[in-house]
């Protein structure tokens, strides 16, 4: 048998990619082989589809596949997934985000919450900062931030004060108190706190200190005049 018979008679292989069909000499075939036969591009993340439970496979350029395993094999570029950010598109290749990135990729804030749009009846669905949304569900997951409304009601000098803040420094609880702050230099002040949150319960504060505040907590500010 001449040379061009036994070329003719050469078993082909068929596989698919991103949904059509093409042909193969070889048993195995390489990922760079799959992208260039695919017309696909440099940047483009291969995957083989595999049969459940199993998880799909990546194929680098340098993964070898073999075609003549049962079933044509099925190869496909994994899409980025889609999100947006209080209307702002956004893609990921990963199929997992947290509050943290979403914070970090819109520039939000970090005393703004995070929501996820749900729709109605539902409420939406508040995201803290390590929990983790699957943006692989079907439809595209709508984000949006929101400012935090704080009322606390506190107790300065013996007096109920109203404060719209989850933080209180040095110099505003003196403010709060006296309504003004004079120079060091007429002045020193001393600010004591008890009945505060879980970060700081109790303490003193000086000169550049910042605390977390709850209602009911209590702070006490004197002032000496300096001679």
């Amino acid at each position: 048998m001449k040379q061009n018979d036994l070329v003719g008679l050469q078993r082909t292989l068929e596989l698919i990619i991103e949904g059509k069909k093409f042909t193969w000499t070889e048993q195995y075939i390489t990922g760079a082989q799959v992208r260039k036969l695919g017309n696909l591009s440099p940047e483009a993340e291969i995957y083989l589809r595999v049969q459940a439970p199993w998880k799909d496979e990546p194929v680098l350029d340098d993964t070898l596949v073999d075609l003549a395993r049962p079933e044509v094999e099925h190869f496909y570029v994994l899409q980025p997934l889609e999100y947006t950010i209080n209307g702002v598109r956004f893609e990921s290749r990963s199929q997992y985000i947290n509050g943290n990135l979403i914070h970090q990729q819109a520039s939000i804030p970090r005393d703004h919450q995070i929501y996820l749009a749900i729709q109605g009846p539902w409420d939406d669905e508040l995201i803290g900062n390590n929990d983790f949304v699957d943006l692989a569900r079907p439809g595209i997951e709508h984000f949006y931030s929101k400012e935090v409304v704080y009322e606390f009601l506190l107790w300065v000098n013996g007096k109920e004060k109203v404060w719209k803040k989850s933080k209180i420094s040095y110099s505003e609880a003196i403010i709060l108190a006296y309504g003004e702050q004079l120079p060091n230099e007429c002045r020193v002040y001393t600010v004591t706190y008890k009945k505060g949150p879980e970060q700081n319960p109790e303490g003193s504060m000086i000169e550049g200190d910042v605390v977390f505040v709850k209602s009911k907590m209590i702070i006490n500010v004197s002032a000496t005049d300096k001679s």
